[in-house]
């Protein structure tokens, strides 16, 4: 049984950073994509951020420049550097895996509010 396990959500004032972090466990397949996803009311889940094992990243234009992500692969773990955070930025955050086998998997979510 994989698990997801997502932390490090909150309220910030804009302007300010915050950092997520997401662990994955149970997994039998490698985890080549590990990613983040967003979603705020009333709009559509959206993609973020991701990573392969490979070190590839690519982001959401909405992002670019203030977003890092990063990953341990020895320890399936996943982070969400986020930096000069706006209001627009305020969505329910998703850690998301994709293992060898294809398979998808999501965390329950982090609440992100940019608010002054």
């Amino acid at each position: 049984q994989v698990q997801l396990v997502e932390s490090g959500g909150g309220l910030v004032q804009p302007g300010g950073s915050l950092r997520l972090f997401c662990a994955a466990s149970g997994n039998r397949y490698s985890l080549p994509i590990m990613a983040w996803y967003r979603q705020a009311p009333g709009n559509e889940r959206e993609l973020v951020a991701r990573m392969h094992t490979s070190g590839l990243r690519d982001y959401a234009e909405s992002v670019e420049g203030r977003f890092t992500i990063s990953r341990d692969n020895a320890k399936n773990t996943v982070s969400l550097e986020m930096n000069s955070l706006k209001p627009e930025d305020t969505a329910l955050y998703f850690c998301n895996i994709m293992d060898s086998s294809m398979a998808e998997y999501w965390g329950q979510g982090t609440q992100v509010t940019v608010s002054s």
